[in-house]
């Protein structure tokens, strides 16, 4: 097996995202499909804006202006828009793999979208297992990045509490809905992959959880120590 990390002479770019399903314990990942995830997408979001506020769209005032942004997003191959479901196949959130560049090796997960059903559980924090494991482990990509406003400190601490290592803060960087915007970012590569892996793979595991649900051992304590 090719080492990614040392074997640059014989580096061939990468395959683009494709229309996988990702499954795990607790949910899964899947292409974005409007007829299917739009009704479920739109009773989780609806009357939660806030879920918008460092995105460049949104909030969505009808259930019809949020299917025709649903549909635009679904023909897009960059950004490549996943579906996360429950395990009763209802979506509940939103994620892509974007700013792809196979030539590089370079893959940014973004436009994250989780609704408050989603949030802070064991399915959101999976989800974004599932989607660098098939960046690193299937498609082979190099660099794995994660940009958000620097005001927006949930996505911060997400990025971090994932294992993403800070790289610092590009001033100026965007005009969002007539704002600047400062963009943070993160990364992780090939190299810090596999430790990261093991750390997502012990915290994700049922034997982590006791019966009431409480976790044994922090993802965060994990990462550090990984």
């Amino acid at each position: 097996m090719i080492d990614l990390v040392t074997d640059l002479a014989n580096f061939r770019p990468r395959p683009l995202p494709g229309p996988v399903a990702l499954t795990g314990h607790y949910g899964s990942v899947e292409k974005l499909d409007p007829l299917q995830h739009g009704a479920d997408l739109w009773a989780a979001f609806k009357g939660h804006p806030a879920i918008w506020d460092f995105m460049s769209y949104g909030p969505f005032e009808t259930p019809k202006v949020f299917d025709e942004w649903l549909h635009s997003r679904a023909t897009l191959s960059d950004p490549y828009v996943y579906s996360v479901l429950d395990p009763k196949g209802r979506a509940l959130g939103l994620a892509a793999l974007m700013r792809i560049t196979p030539d590089m090796g370079v893959i940014e997960v973004g436009h994250i979208a989780y609704s408050p059903v989603l949030q802070r559980t064991l399915l959101g924090t999976e989800a974004q297992y599932l989607l660098a494991a098939y960046a690193f482990d299937t498609l082979h990509y190099r660099r794995y990045e994660w940009k958000c406003n620097a005001l927006n400190l949930a996505s911060r601490r997400a990025a971090e509490r994932y294992g993403f290592a800070f790289e610092g803060v590009f001033r100026q960087h965007m005009v969002v809905k007539g704002q600047n915007r400062d963009t943070a970012w993160f990364s992780i590569t090939d190299g810090e992959w596999p430790a990261r892996k093991r750390a997502f793979e012990h915290w994700l595991s049922p034997a982590n959880f006791a019966a009431d649900g409480r976790q044994k051992t922090r993802l965060s304590d994990l990462i550090a120590t990984s």
